[in-house]
């Protein structure tokens, strides 16, 4: 989508960037120039970031990091300057979730989404941002949101909860940091499969992504190369003017939510409870 070696010369820093769409994502940006750093607590994901880093033909480091402790976010944006110089862009990609009715929630289930989506994605957009601001150089955020954020997500309390607030962060952010020439903007991904998703759905692989393309307006699922040129682009010099931004992503999915045309009704327990029939 952009031209080779749009990103030649820039660090990339990209959190969950070892497994799914965050690793398709670090290595569109390896494709077009970017050094890039996979930062993630599993050695085993960094490792494969790495790898697919290299076979698109950039230069990645893994660092092993834990989100939720800024002490740890500092020593990971020391150890990727140290090799791979100043990191210009952020992309906070590293989540959790899982599907609970709200009132069986315990607090730590709370605590285990809200402080790696939201307090993981502020901590490291602070370190980010202080380190730019500190050498009076530009920069560019990339948070990963989610419609559900704006429209709520049964069984994911925690995690709408936390993607409403990173959509707030993103637009405060943007607003705070423009006169540093840092921006700041979202991307929130509808149905993209990924190879990571094998061992969910085995080997109803295919069929799973045949009938959540019926729910799609635009047919078909998202493939995760087209995330990666979504995320480039909003990254890159050729959005310079775009900032506070939420870039959604999903073949126009999230719009057909509508009263007349929706399915049944079923409580988020009752679709748990068929789910582990």
């Amino acid at each position: 989508m952009l031209p080779p070696g749009t990103y030649a010369g820039d660090v990339v820093l990209v959190t969950g960037g070892g497994t799914g769409l965050g690793r398709a994502m670090a290595g569109e940006f390896a494709r077009l120039g970017a050094r890039v750093a996979v930062v993630s607590r599993d050695e085993g994901h960094r490792a494969a970031g790495v790898a697919a880093i290299e076979r698109a033909g950039g230069t990645g480091l893994g660092i092993g990091a834990d989100v939720r402790d800024p002490a740890s976010i500092t020593a990971a944006f020391d150890a990727a300057e140290d090799t791979l110089g100043p990191v210009s862009v952020l992309v906070n990609n590293a989540a959790g979730n899982f599907q609970v009715p709200a009132e069986s929630m315990s607090p730590n289930a709370w605590r285990a989404v809200t402080s790696i989506v939201l307090d993981g994605t502020y901590f490291c957009s602070r370190e980010f941002a202080q380190r730019r601001i500190a050498v009076d150089a530009p920069g560019a955020i990339l948070n990963i949101g989610a419609t559900y954020g704006w429209t709520g997500g049964p069984g994911a309390a925690h995690s709408a909860a936390a993607k409403a607030a990173v959509a707030n962060l993103t637009q405060t952010l943007s607003v705070e940091w423009g006169r540093y020439g840092i921006r700041v903007n979202s991307l929130a991904p509808g149905v993209f499969p990924h190879d990571d998703q094998d061992a969910h759905w085995g080997a109803g692989k295919e069929a799973e992504s045949a009938a959540r393309a019926a729910t799609v307006p635009a047919g078909r699922v998202g493939q995760p190369h087209e995330l990666g040129w979504a995320a480039t682009y909003l990254c890159s010099p050729f959005a310079a003017y775009v900032s506070g931004h939420h870039f959604v992503i999903d073949g126009a999915n999230w719009h057909r939510r509508h009263g007349f045309s929706m399915p049944p009704y079923v409580p988020i327990a009752d679709h748990l409870a068929d789910s582990s029939d």
